[in-house]
C-alpha cells in the first residue's frame, strides 16, 4: 500500500485537477460557443468524462492509474492551447493555459510516480519508479500521445458534427489506436524497483524479458554508480543519479536488443535511474540492504 508520505506527493496535482473546471472551462466553453448545438455538447461531456476518470485515477493511485493520468493530464495543457486560439477573452485563455500547464508540470514531479506505483504494492514490499528517458518522452511517447490523444477526439467530434462516414472510421481507428498506445504507455508506468524481504527487484519491461531479483544474501551493494562501473546500464540515458545494483556474484538476465529479439547474458550488476535516488537509498538502508 502507498504509504502517507507517498500519497501527500499527490496533493498539489489532485487539487489543481480538481478546480481544473473552474479554471479551463471558461476557454473551453468560448472555443465552442460558434459550433453546432452537438458538438458542444459532445466536447462538454468529452471533457468532463476525462476529468471525471482521470480524478478517479488520481484519487486511487496504482500503476494502471498513472498510465490514465500521463495520457489525460497533458490534455489539459494541449486543450488550453486551442481554446487559446482566436479566444474571446484572453484573460480566461490564459489561465487555462497556465492551469494546464501547471497540472502538466505537477505530473512530472518524481514523488508523483513513485506515489502511483507503490500504490500497487502487496504487503511489506515498497515500489520506486524508474525515470524515462527524455529522448524517449519528446520522440515515441510524444508522437503516440499525440495519435492516442487524436483518437479521442476525433470520432466522437465528427460524428457529432454529422460526418457520419468519417466519424464512424475515425471511431473505429481511434479506438484501436487508443488501445495500442495505452498499452505501450502501460511499459512506462510498469519501470519500478520493488524492495521486498527476500532484497531488491528490478522490473522494467523494456529493457528486460524478466523481473530480475537480486538476494538479500547475495546482495553487495545498492549505492551511486562508479563512472566505470562494469554492471549493465539499462537506464537507457534517463537523467539524475544512476545507483548500481551489484550482486555478491553474477547474475542471469534476459535483456531486450530490438522488437521480437532478446538474448540471456550473465551481468555484475544493473545500473538503474530511480525517480528519488536520495529516497530510494533511505528505503535500501530500511531493508537493511548493504549501501556502501
Amino acid at each position: 500500500m502507498t504509504s502517507s508520505p507517498a500519497r501527500r506527493q499527490l496533493l498539489p496535482l489532485r487539487t489543481i485537477w480538481l478546480v481544473l473546471p473552474v479554471l479551463l472551462g471558461p476557454a473551453l466553453a468560448d472555443s465552442l460557443a460558434d459550433r453546432s448545438r452537438a458538438v458542444q455538447i459532445v466536447g462538454s461531456l468529452l471533457a468532463w468524462v476525462i476529468w471525471s476518470l482521470t480524478l478517479v485515477a488520481m484519487l486511487a493511485p496504482r500503476s494502471v492509474a498513472l498510465t490514465l493520468v500521463r495520457f489525460a493530464v497533458p490534455g489539459s495543457l494541449a486543450t488550453a492551447a486551442w481554446a487559446a486560439i482566436g479566444a474571446d477573452r484572453p484573460v480566461w485563455a490564459a489561465i487555462g493555459l497556465v492551469a494546464g500547464a501547471m497540472a502538466t508540470l505537477m505530473l512530472a514531479a518524481p514523488g508523483v510516480s513513485d506515489a502511483f506505483v507503490d500504490g500497487s504494492s502487496y504487503g511489506p514490499e515498497r515500489r520506486v519508479a524508474l525515470r524515462t528517458p527524455p529522448l524517449l518522452l519528446i520522440g515515441p511517447v510524444a508522437v503516440s500521445w499525440a495519435v492516442g490523444a487524436a483518437g479521442v477526439v476525433a470520432g466522437p467530434m465528427l460524428l457529432a458534427a454529422r460526418q457520419w462516414v468519417a466519424g464512424a472510421v475515425a471511431l473505429a481507428v481511434g479506438a484501436l489506436a487508443v488501445v495500442l498506445v495505452l498499452r505501450r504507455l502501460h511499459l512506462l508506468s510498469r519501470r519500478w524497483l520493488v524492495f521486498v524481504p527476500a532484497g531488491v527487484v528490478v522490473h522494467d519491461p523494456l529493457t528486460l524479458t524478466e523481473p530480475v531479483l537480486f538476494q538479500r544474501h547475495l546482495l553487495r551493494r545498492v549505492a551511486p554508480a562508479p563512472v566505470d562501473t562494469d554492471a549493465l546500464d539499462i537506464t537507457s540515458g534517463a537523467l539524475g543519479l544512476a545507483l548500481e545494483i551489484r550482486g555478491a556474484e553474477p547474475i542471469s538476465v534476459g535483456v531486450r536488443r530490438g522488437r521480437d529479439r532478446d538474448e540471456l547474458t550473465d551481468v555484475p550488476g544493473l545500473v538503474v535511474t530511480p525517480t528519488r535516488p536520495a529516497a530510494t537509498m533511505a528505503i535500501a538502508t530500511d531493508h537493511r540492504l548493504p549501501t556502501a
